[in-house]
């Protein structure tokens, strides 16, 4: 039988979807299915910048850290100077092993047993690739998410409660991991591409993505805690930053300002506003306070995936693609620097830094787009701290 000819796969090309010609070499490494094209020019105009490449690394597990002896064992990864009347520059510390455990009882997403992202790898030809929009969300599936983001600003706050001097951010991670099983979900960050905990902290310099550890939280600290939990087939994710004790008043300035920074964009939320426009009222209110705004990571689309289309910049003068519509979920969780926007990651592969060692903040909520607005489905009481 002769074999069917395939037409270009890619939604941006530029001559009518002829037959393909090549193939991505690293997709058919990874076994990702669906990205055909018909010659270079065609490849290059799907993928701008590092677009499509974003894919493989989606498609990638990383090392799993508790393995690895020669991660977190206390070597410093770079120099960096801490302002004089701040706390020392974070540094890796000493991870807990093994793993934390998760009943059988309890669903888990696909990722939980090896790391791999099942899911994308079989979406990637119909979404990411393809430039398809975001899922919209049937009404069943909206309550879903609500009642998953309940339990995830339940759990958040939780464990911000357990702050004080002296407590470990790897004690945080235990007070997250059982509050989360206790109501008979799972920690999404756990095993997320070989990510070794239940949740992320993030004190001080470091941006996003902090591994608990056996650091001590100290006086003056400030602390950034990311829950996620998954529910009933569907993801729920916020955070917030918070002081550890009396903290300086560039602190409280940046932890002011980035909570202002996600309530102005969450305002601009409805039917019809473009995902690009929430950096043009973001970028504004950081520099006003002195501050910059991290380019590097974005918010994302989330549903029954834990990250996903759509992709939304916090900064000015982006190129983000697409519309908000009735039945869309995603996050705003802008990450605002005191120095420059700029950063660094450690050997771990996850903790991200800022490049001067000055702090960083981020607030995250997960929004619904309804027909009349948005609903935000993570929200908390107002802070005292933030007013």
């Amino acid at each position: 039988m002769s074999a069917v000819a395939i037409p270009c796969q890619s939604s941006n090309c530029p001559n009518g979807h002829p037959p393909s010609r090549l193939e991505c070499p690293t997709c058919n490494k990874l076994g990702i299915k669906g990205s055909f094209f018909c010659g270079q020019d065609c490849f290059k105009a799907n993928s701008p910048g590092k677009t499509h490449k974003i894919i493989h690394d989606i498609a990638t597990p990383r090392q799993p850290l508790l393995d690895d002896p020669n991660i977190n064992k206390g070597t410093v990864p770079s120099i960096r100077s801490a302002p004089s009347n701040s706390p020392a520059p974070s540094v890796p510390s000493t991870l807990s092993p093994p793993r934390r455990i998760v009943p059988d009882h309890i669903p888990r997403p696909d990722y939980a047993q090896d790391g791999t992202i099942k899911r994308i790898l079989r979406a990637i030809p119909n979404t990411i690739r393809a430039g398809q929009p975001p899922k919209i969300l049937t009404p069943e599936e909206q309550d879903k998410m609500r009642n998953v983001c309940k339990l995830a600003r339940e759990v958040l706050d939780i464990a911000a409660a357990a702050i004080r001097p002296g407590i470990t951010t790897d004690e945080i991670d235990a007070i997250v991991h059982e509050a989360t099983i206790e109501r008979g979900a799972y920690p999404s960050p756990l095993n997320y591409r070989g990510f070794p905990k239940s949740v992320c902290t993030s004190v001080n310099e470091v941006i996003c993505h902090g591994i608990p550890d056996k650091r001590k939280l100290q006086e003056g600290d400030i602390i950034n805690i990311d829950v996620t939990l998954y529910k009933d087939g569907y993801h729920g994710d916020l955070n917030e930053t918070y002081p550890v004790g009396r903290v300086d008043d560039d602190s409280k300035r940046l932890m002011r300002t980035a909570r202002k920074c996600l309530d102005e964009a969450i305002k601009l939320c409805k039917p019809g506003a473009l995902f690009r426009d929430l950096g043009k009222t973001i970028e504004p209110i950081a520099r006003a306070n002195g501050c910059s705004v991290v380019r590097t990571y974005c918010g994302h689309g989330i549903n029954d995936l834990f990250h996903c289309a759509p992709n939304v910049p916090h900064y000015a003068k982006n190129k983000a693609v697409g519309t908000m519509k009735p039945g869309m979920c995603f996050t705003i969780e802008p990450m605002i620097n005191l120095g420059h926007w700029d950063l660094e990651h450690w050997p771990d592969d996850w903790t991200s830094v800022t490049i001067d060692g000055k702090r960083s903040a981020q607030f995250e909520e997960t929004l619904l787009i309804t027909e009349t607005g948005v609903e935000v489905l993570t929200a908390g009481k107002p802070r005292e701290d933030l007013q």
